[in-house]
């Protein structure tokens, strides 16, 4: 009888090997990764307490900070390799970010915050336009997210309620269709209900761009949603150093 081919494998398109990093003061942190490797189109739940260093890790993952020493590559990419200002250019090109406390501008519209990253990604400023207008583009994110984008996209980020500032964040990091999708405690602020909500609209979106997804928290139950759930400590080394 004759075998099914095997499915073929899934390219990594992060990987992490023999990664220190330090953080400098009088009683510095460190973080050690020996190794890490996410797939493409993966979604990645990173788990753990406060103070062990997720937000470290992904300082690193995307390319905010450079380690002492290792290897990160990302699409191919070895980030230690990089400056700092082709980092930055990497990171906008490739990553879309939704941070902990979302960090939008509140003197620009709705639609401002959401082509924000488009100023400054070439590439992904050209993705975004491939069905016309980016505002175009920007207002579908936003209704697949649950806002009214015709009636909300001229209003300032200052006049919504914490959920909405939410998706806002998220349509931002999806705009132009970036690779890897990073998100730092973006469900914190919300009940049971709203965060599997929000997940849902998430990965349907981050599914569509073909993305993988990494998303820190310290809430476990999360994980039946996501492909994989690590704990930091499975992964990486914190030590905190005494004063001298």
């Amino acid at each position: 009888m004759q075998r099914a081919a095997a499915a073929p494998a899934v390219p990594d398109i992060v990987r992490m090997a023999g990664i220190r990093f330090r953080w400098p003061g009088s009683r510095p942190f460190s973080l050690t990764i020996e190794s890490f490797a996410l797939a493409a189109r993966q979604r990645v739940l990173l788990v753990g307490p406060s103070g062990t260093g997720k937000s470290t890790f992904l300082s690193l993952l995307c390319g905010i900070v450079a380690p002492q020493t290792g290897q990160l590559q990302v699409l191919g990419t070895d980030l230690t390799r990089l400056s700092n200002a082709a980092r930055d250019h990497f990171r906008a090109e490739h990553f879309g970010i939704i941070f902990q406390m979302f960090n939008l501008l509140p003197y620009g519209s709705i639609l401002d915050n959401v082509m924000l990253p488009l100023s400054f990604a070439r590439q992904r400023a050209a993705r975004a336009a491939r069905s016309g207008p980016p505002e175009v583009e920007a207002k579908r994110l936003l209704t697949s997210l649950g806002l009214d984008a015709e009636e909300l996209a001229d209003h300032s980020t200052a006049d919504l309620s914490v959920g909405q500032q939410q998706r806002v964040a998220a349509a931002r990091a999806l705009i132009g269709g970036p690779e890897l999708i990073v998100a730092d405690e973006p469900t914190s602020a919300l009940d049971r209900d709203r965060q599997l909500a929000f997940l849902d609209l998430l990965f349907a979106e981050a599914d569509a761009a073909a993305a993988s997804v990494i998303m820190v928290s310290h809430e476990e139950q999360l994980g039946p949603r996501f492909d994989r759930v690590l704990r930091l400590d499975e992964i990486a080394r914190a030590e905190r150093s005494s004063a001298a």
